[in-house]
């Protein structure tokens, strides 16, 4: 499969601390890759590097064929985030949200495409209530409607299903991954969530104080390490470096 992403000995160093140290993976195409972690882990570090909202320390970050630091206007119309501690504005509708974004997106035909998404993420019945009393899950999906207004060819997420419940949380996963199907998305996916991880990836990063601890299928992680679970590595994996 072609690479649309890859990071290449990326460190980020703030106040002296390193968050991500000499980071390097691709992204190929149609893929979900998973990067699992404890908080702290230099997750939502990677992601926001990924965006170009933080300046990389060292390293190179290129994303469809095209060099962050250089074209990130041209990249970002091209890619899309979506994360479920990061909020819409609140005085908007669902509606008027994805308007706004689609008319930032420079949607063609905003109006077909807003009613599109509405459609896909079962958000019809709420598109005039404003998104302050939208629940958590509810909230979510708004934010993941948000994330294809652009009919993005990557999708970032990160922690897309924290703090949701368990059938909220549930939700989301599956639509996430048939939109995978239907649309031909690479996407990248951010945890702590082992069961997560499993259901949801193609291949997994763990990541811990800023480090790659491993990075394949799950099934060749387990072989290579010999461990019968996900589990049992992640844990071997975190201890031994703490």
């Amino acid at each position: 499969m072609p690479s649309v992403l890859r990071v290449e000995n990326l460190s980020k160093r703030f106040n002296g601390l390193w968050v991500l140290r000499n980071i390097s993976f691709e992204l190929y195409a149609g893929e979900i890759l998973g990067i699992l972690g404890p908080n702290g882990a230099g997750k939502t570090t990677l992601i926001h590097s990924l965006l170009g909202l933080l300046s990389p320390t060292s390293g190179r970050i290129e994303i469809l064929g095209l060099e962050l630091s250089k074209h990130r206007s041209a990249v970002l119309k091209r890619i899309n985030f979506a994360s479920n501690y990061v909020s819409l504005p609140l005085s908007l509708t669902v509606y008027e949200n994805l308007k706004v974004y689609a008319y930032l997106y420079e949607v063609p035909d905003p109006d077909h495409r807003v009613k599109e998404v509405l459609k896909w993420f079962g958000l019809e019945a709420l598109k005039n209530v404003p998104s302050r009393h939208l629940s958590s899950g509810q909230m979510m999906r708004l934010c993941l409607a948000k994330a294809m207004i652009n009919a993005p060819e990557i999708l970032l997420l990160d922690e897309p299903t924290a703090g949701l419940d368990l059938e909220a949380a549930q939700k989301t996963r599956a639509l996430l991954k048939e939109l995978c199907l239907r649309k031909g998305l690479s996407v990248i996916y951010t945890s702590h969530n082992l069961a997560e991880m499993k259901e949801m990836s193609d291949r997994i990063i763990i990541l811990h104080q800023g480090r790659i601890m491993a990075l394949g299928p799950e099934k060749e992680l387990l072989k290579n390490y010999r461990v019968k679970d996900l589990e049992e590595l992640y844990f071997r994996l975190i201890s031994h470096e703490s």
